[in-house]
């Protein structure tokens, strides 16, 4: 049986541009809405006219990120974007099944992805998402910071980025399984969180660690192909040619020591294969000629 997806992830680090002048650079994001991050993910989930589902249940102030996006993608054209106000897990009710299942796609905001896992985990609403990631063409779940945190099945929740490398400083658990071996951080370069995933990773070398900078992603499509998108860079860790740790051997709170981690580093328009852990695509050379 092919157990291959159908649908595609779309995991973005955080502070992706929303056409408000907010950008991280300070400039004038408004500018650049129409060839944005969340324009890929309007065009993915098959355009303007597509029902998009936003879940806020990450954010503390999910009101004000509702109308956030509202405007964000507004400004891209899109007249039906669906809030689902999901708060807890008794908010998720057949009624929310029953929009879930009449979305073109699915937007996940940020915040704590442990509201996440904690509120959909092993709920009916979950499966559903699954199943259409799984079998539908088309379907799409993209997340940002905390929404996209929260795809992988081993999951980041805490952890402070000085503490990374302090046996025990970074906390793992069950994210909601729509990709496996994967551990994906965000804010990545901007909260300098290098050591986390070099835990992560150190400590589960069949994964592959995702980290996505800011305005920054990837489209995740089979299951395992990903295409670089955004502003900025996404760092890959690599552990299968680990030759030696001993993360399994010092103390709760102890440095420790690894040979043979790889790391890539990835910008827009490149690709790369979970399964065959290589590069699979790169743009033509940038140099112009003298």
């Amino acid at each position: 049986m092919d157990m291959t997806p159908k649908g595609r992830l779309i995991a973005i680090g955080g502070a992706e541009d929303k056409g408000n002048g907010n950008d991280k650079n300070g400039t004038d994001a408004g500018t650049y809405i129409e060839s944005s991050i969340l324009r890929r993910v309007v065009d993915e989930m098959g355009g303007p006219s597509a029902r998009i589902a936003l879940i806020t249940t990450a954010s503390s102030i999910p009101d004000e990120v509702a109308q956030n996006y509202r405007e964000a993608f507004g400004k891209l054209g899109v007249a039906d974007l669906d809030v689902l106000d999901i708060r807890e897990r008794m908010d998720v009710g057949p009624e929310m099944e029953k929009r879930l299942e009449e979305a073109g796609g699915v937007m996940i905001s940020g915040g704590n992805q442990l509201r996440l896992t904690t509120t959909f985990g092993g709920t009916a609403f979950l499966k559903i998402l699954k199943r259409r990631y799984q079998e539908e063409e088309g379907f799409v779940i993209a997340g940002t910071s905390a929404g996209a945190m929260c795809m992988s099945s081993t999951m980041i929740y805490q952890g402070q980025s000085a503490t990374g490398l302090v046996k025990g400083g970074v906390k793992m658990t069950t994210g909601l399984g729509f990709i496996a071996d994967v551990v994906i951080d965000t804010h990545f370069v901007n909260r300098g969180r290098f050591s986390r995933l070099t835990q992560c990773i150190s400590g589960n070398p069949t994964a592959i660690g995702i980290g996505l900078g800011e305005d920054t992603g990837v489209v995740v499509s089979g299951g395992e192909h990903l295409e670089t998108i955004g502003s900025g860079q996404v760092m890959l860790f690599d552990g299968h040619d680990i030759s030696y740790s001993d993360l399994a051997d010092v103390e709760e709170g102890e440095v420790f020591s690894i040979e043979g981690m790889r790391i890539h580093i990835i910008s827009k328009g490149h690709s790369y294969s979970l399964r065959d852990r290589m590069f699979t695509g790169k743009p033509a050379s940038r140099r112009q000629p003298v």
